[in-house]
């Protein structure tokens, strides 16, 4: 059974060519099954390929026991003869200064030492680094992309080979691990972490796809790596023709940047009435490539961002759209441009119209300013200065984060009424806050009992001029308005005691956020 496993990992490297004559490969190590098992594999292949072998466990300054792991690690390296590196990192003040998750600290940490260790070792060499990921990591992952809403590269899961990262034992699962290394008398450590249901993936572990393996196909596993492969292999494939439809519609002018240090362009041109010939599958991935070419942050690009950018597209006229890190997409004669600025912000009197409309703004040719999470740093005012209707700051505060407003101590406190600044419980928001003009079947939150009412009624009631309610912006989750500005607020946002981040909108100039010029000459500060 144990020459089986060997076989099959040999071969599995060998169709990926993930390990070559010469090669110098760091293997991180932290004690558990999966690497024990990686790195006996390693030392019997490199029996038969000439390569250089290393290892290094990081201490990830979390558990009492992980100095007794480093302590086994090492004296594993020893008896298999095999260079050994420790290095320890503070995953959880690296997590907290970062605001990351404690797993995804861990990773990037891990990565950089990996890269760092590698660069002093190598000589030369090609340099990979060997990671124990299996065949179950590998389905719980896709479940998780998929739970989350994923495309194809996220269904696609765990890669056997991205850049110099390398998988031999994505073609084993966990039971097979174990039963090589109780096969060979190999001991290794218990987490008691993995048992734990703190982390989404152990829970996807522990109750999805156990069930699935006990109670619906006892190749689950097996089938779910299988799909990952067709679906990585159909993402390549997808990748090829958006290089190749990216290179024939989209213009980057690399004489525009706003920092010529990040290598990333400043403006783009797609040619939208060429690019609207192709399927819409592959005009969303040149949409997204392009995209991805002005930001590094290429996961904070969403599905919602990209139905906004095709809803633009869309519509007649000219448009503009602001996304997030100061990237604002203009329409204009048959062509889109994306174009990166400092701040997602409208320079001072840019005008928002048609050609030869004057300075007054229709009410169909209003902006719709995106205001998403990326802007939104703790703590730090995020202003969207509108032509003709003052300016909208936006700070975000974490109920538990210090400084904060002295207001904001007691949550159970009544929050003052300010006609223009309100706050509302930012986890509320479901869908993409926008900052807009009225629409069809736009409503409010009226009461605590959640009846709603339309805006349409409500500004009627109110006898808000019919000039004046075209003219307004509003700020918009979905259909459903949290707050007329200079008016009212849904009661559906409402800072409550269970609130753990807090919403802060001033209005700063502009009568109500209205753009018309008979409105502009009001105060509203």
């Amino acid at each position: 059974m144990k020459d089986n496993i060997f076989g099959c990992v040999k071969k599995y490297c060998a169709g990926h060519g993930m390990i070559e004559p010469g090669d110098c490969v760091l293997a991180g190590v932290s004690g558990g099954a999966d690497s024990v098992c990686m790195l006996h594999l390693l030392t019997r292949m490199q029996k038969e390929i000439p390569f250089r072998l290393a290892a290094v466990h990081v201490n990830h300054g979390l558990r009492a026991e992980a100095g007794e792991d480093a302590f086994f690690v090492e004296n594993l390296c020893k008896q298999w003869e095999v260079p050994f590196f420790l290095r320890e990192i503070d995953m959880p003040g690296y997590a907290r200064e970062y605001k990351l998750s404690e797993e995804e600290a861990g990773r990037i940490l891990r990565y950089q030492i990996f890269e760092q260790i590698l660069r002093e070792i190598k000589a030369g060499a090609p340099g990979k680094t060997a990671v124990a990921h299996n065949a179950d990591d590998r389905a719980e992952t896709m479940l998780f992309h998929m739970f989350r809403g994923s495309g194809l590269r996220g269904l696609g899961s765990i890669r056997p080979v991205r850049e110099s990262v390398i998988r031999p034992l994505l073609c084993l699962e966990r039971a097979q691990i174990e039963a090589y290394l109780e096969a060979e008398g190999i001991s290794w450590c218990v987490d008691g972490t993995n048992g734990e249901d703190t982390y989404a993936r152990n829970r996807i572990r522990h109750h999805i796809l156990s069930y699935a393996q006990q109670n619906i196909c006892q190749g689950a596993v097996s089938h779910m790596g299988d799909l990952a492969d067709i679906l990585a292999q159909t993402e390549d494939y997808l990748e090829r023709e958006t290089d190749r439809l990216y290179n024939k519609y989209v213009k980057e002018d690399l004489t525009y940047q706003v920092n010529q240090q990040d290598g990333l362009a400043g403006e783009v041109t797609i040619q939208l009435s060429e690019l609207e010939t192709e399927d819409i599958v592959m005009r969303k991935r040149v949409l997204f490539r392009a995209l991805g070419k002005m930001t590094p942050y290429r996961k904070d690009i969403t599905a919602r961002h990209m139905e906004a950018l095709l809803t633009v597209i869309g519509k007649d006229g000219s448009k503009e759209l602001y996304l997030p890190y100061g990237i604002k997409a203009c329409k204009e004669y048959g062509s889109l441009i994306l174009r990166r600025a400092q701040t997602a912000v409208p320079q001072s009197g840019e005008k928002n119209t048609r050609a030869g409309s004057g300075p007054e703004v229709a009410f169909e040719d209003m902006m719709e300013i995106s205001v998403e999470e990326p802007a939104l740093l703790p703590g730090v005012p995020f202003t969207v200065a509108l032509p003709h209707a003052g300016s909208f700051v936006f700070t975000l505060w974490e109920v538990d984060f210090r400084p904060l407003p002295s207001l904001f101590y007691r949550k159970e406190q009544n929050i003052p009424e300010n006609r223009y600044t309100k706050w509302f419980d930012y986890d509320k928001i479901t869908t993409s806050l926008l900052l807009r003009g009225r629409k069809t079947g736009d409503y409010l939150t009226i009461d605590e009992a959640l009846h709603t009412k339309s805006v349409k009624q409500y500004m009627i009631n109110e006898k808000i001029p019919k000039a004046k309610r075209d003219g307004m912006y509003l700020l918009a989750d979905g259909s459903h308005i949290l707050w007329v500005p200079g008016y009212r607020t849904s009661r559906q946002y409402k800072v409550e005691k269970s609130t753990r981040r807090i919403l802060e909108v001033r209005l700063i100039g502009g009568n109500d956020g209205g753009t018309n010029r008979s409105f502009v000459d009001g105060g509203g500060s």
